[in-house]
């Protein structure tokens, strides 16, 4: 049948992030380890011909010693770069494992089968693991990990990061990490024209400035703030001016660069850049494919002040729960009208045509003959409380 054909491309439309997150991380883990190589062996080679070239400078006691230093830094680094390798390897077999997964997707040929009824249970599995894990739900979503054989399938390292980042931040309020992970994805925050960095050590120059350690505050503004004077020039001069307030001013807007608030602004600025970084939707999967669902079925109605409006089957009509992932999305268009029974919910069709109340307001024929059964022929209009005969209604005709 028609209704139970597969829309691959549509169904794979939002898969991208899944597939491109250990893509991301290969890429990533692959140049770290190539810069890190490179910087170890250019200085050992940079020290070794130092050495020859001074060769007399140095006895030959003290030329073992080095020449045995440099050995245990080549073993550091041999072991370091075969742990990058295991992880690449595990990225690259985490890939391998999507693209089949999303692979046989094509196979099937209707929503029928059981086997992709089974499909669709691992991909909801895999949506529930991705919103647990950004809100730091994570031994629920390791016991699902672990019950479903679905390790290939969880970003859990680089969730694992974002969360223990912000808590750093949050909690700690350091920026000792964030700093580090800055460092190491430079080039990538360059791209993305990210100011992260400079939001970090700035935090940092407001932690000096409220300690009222001045001294350090503008050493440390002149190495590492001046270099991004050519782009937050404003901001470098209102941080220094900052020194000449105490941490309760009233006065803005060296009151809000105080603000204790600003940990939690650099926490979820971490975690939107790492997102852009590894192509991951700022918000989770299951609420993008909610929204979809939510999107077809959002009417005037359901946004009306007057709660007589809303319809009790309709999820987008109950705004303290799913209403709200729908309060930004647009009204759905429809080509052709479906009339709904505001009593049932039900669909006013043919075999349960809409019947007219005397005060204008419509209901099925169905929900009227149960209510019109228990209540001796009569039926009560539930949003006027008004009462008639059942024999009053009036069949409407839609053309």
């Amino acid at each position: 049948m028609e209704m139970d054909k597969i829309n691959v491309n549509n169904m794979l439309a939002i898969e991208e992030p899944f597939m491109k997150a250990p893509l991301e991380q290969l890429k990533r883990s692959i140049r770290q380890s190539q810069k890190q190589a490179e910087r170890e062996t250019a200085q050992i080679n940079a020290a070794i011909s130092n050495m020859i070239k001074n060769k007399d400078m140095f006895s030959a006691e003290e030329m073992d010693k080095a020449l045995g230093g440099f050995i245990e830094r080549l073993k550091v680094l041999r072991r370091k770069l075969e742990e990058a390798k295991q992880e690449e390897a595990q990225l690259i077999s985490r890939s391998r494992q999507r693209a089949a997964d999303l692979n046989e997707l094509s196979s099937f040929s209707s929503t029928a089968q059981p086997e992709f009824q089974r499909w669709c249970r691992t991909r909801m599995e895999r949506v529930l693991i991705d919103y647990m894990l950004r809100n730091g739900n994570v031994d629920t979503a390791q016991h699902l990990i672990e019950n479903g054989n679905l390790e290939h399938f969880a970003d859990t390292s680089l969730f694992a990061l974002v969360m223990s980042t912000e808590r750093e931040l949050r909690e700690n309020h350091s920026c000792r990490s964030a700093l580090q992970w800055c460092a190491e994805n430079r080039s990538a925050l360059r791209k993305v024209q990210s100011a992260l960095e400079f939001e970090l050590r700035l935090q940092e120059f407001v932690e000096m400035a409220r300690e009222r350690h001045v001294a350090d505050a503008i050493a440390y503004s002149k190495k590492h703030l001046v270099a991004w004077s050519s782009t937050e020039l404003p901001r470098i001069q209102r941080a220094m001016t900052l020194l000449a307030f105490s941490p309760n001013t009233g006065c803005s807007p060296y009151k809000n660069m105080f603000d204790m608030s600003r940990w939690d602004y650099l926490a979820n600025q971490f975690r939107m850049v790492i997102f852009q970084l590894f192509d991951l939707p700022a918000q989770p999967l299951l609420h993008l494919l909610l929204q979809t669902g939510l999107s077809a079925l959002k009417t005037p109605a359901c946004i009306s002040d007057d709660p007589t409006e809303h319809n009790r089957n309709c999820p987008v009509c109950h705004l303290e729960t799913l209403g709200k992932l729908a309060q930004d999305l647009p009204l759905s268009h429809h080509v052709n009208s479906n009339l709904v029974c505001r009593i049932t919910g039900e669909r006013m069709n043919e075999d349960n045509p809409p019947m007219r109340l005397p005060n204008g307001y419509v209901y099925s024929h169905n929900s009227l003959k149960d209510m019109a059964l228990k209540n001796d022929g009569k039926v009560k209009c539930p949003r006027s409380g008004q009462t008639f005969k059942i024999s009053e209604a009036k069949k409407l005709f839609i053309s």
